[in-house]
């Protein structure tokens, strides 16, 4: 019985650690100087995590503006993560994008209005169906100017809707590109069910409450 209960004792020493060390390291992420991407060829990067990034890839290249969006990870401690790895909720990252657009078609700020007609604000660690903190919802800051204009519109939204939004705001550290057949997937599959009965309501969604002059014609 001793031996049983010294083990379960060391068990939960080393998982106690192993808690602390993830918290410590992701804690580590959050508080970090954010870093800004430079223009490239008069183009710029934002980064987002809304979910899915199959639905949140489709909703961002309807946008004027957008040239394109990659699909991937960030916000999290671990170097290099999959799929596999990011679904497992020990990695810290979520599933996200890399928006790359012309700034003087579209601007950082309106790329996060699009953030928040996107999405269901109060959901906590998921978009609809998706749940688990690989989908929570999380936006990126490369600089001060850009966490401001994020902060004002996060506090705007909830006064006016008088409720607590559930997006967390990082400092931008790194992203990385997901696996080759996660890339343009709506477009690629347009009829997997997931694409027709999650990704396609969602942007038809939001495009029938977004102003129409912001929208590309066809997508």
């Amino acid at each position: 019985m001793k031996n049983i209960i010294f083990t379960i004792c060391i068990t939960l020493l080393f998982s106690c650690q192993n808690s602390g060390q993830t918290n410590k390291n992701q804690d580590a992420v959050i508080n970090a100087k954010p870093i800004e991407v430079p223009l490239q060829n008069g183009k710029a990067k934002a980064y987002f995590a809304s979910g899915c990034f199959w639905c949140v890839e489709a909703i961002y290249e309807s946008v004027k503006g957008v040239d394109e969006v990659i699909n991937g990870y960030a916000g999290g401690h671990t170097k290099n993560p999959t799929y596999e790895a990011s679904n497992t909720g020990q990695t810290g990252h979520a599933e996200a994008i890399e928006v790359i657009y012309n700034p003087k078609i579209v601007s950082f700020e309106t790329l996060v209005d699009v953030y928040f007609a996107s999405q269901n604000v109060t959901q906590i660690n998921g978009q609809g169906n998706d749940r688990g903190s690989q989908y929570r919802s999380i936006i990126f800051y490369q600089n001060d100017a850009q966490k401001q204009i994020i902060v004002k519109k996060k506090e705007a939204l909830a006064k006016k809707l008088n409720i607590k939004i559930a997006a967390e705001v990082y400092p931008f550290q790194k992203f990385w590109i997901a696996e080759d057949y996660h890339q343009n997937y709506e477009r690629l599959h347009p009829n997997n069910s997931y694409i027709q009965n999650v990704s396609v309501p969602r942007l038809k969604r939001f495009k029938s409450n977004f102003p129409k002059e912001l929208l590309k014609d066809s997508h």
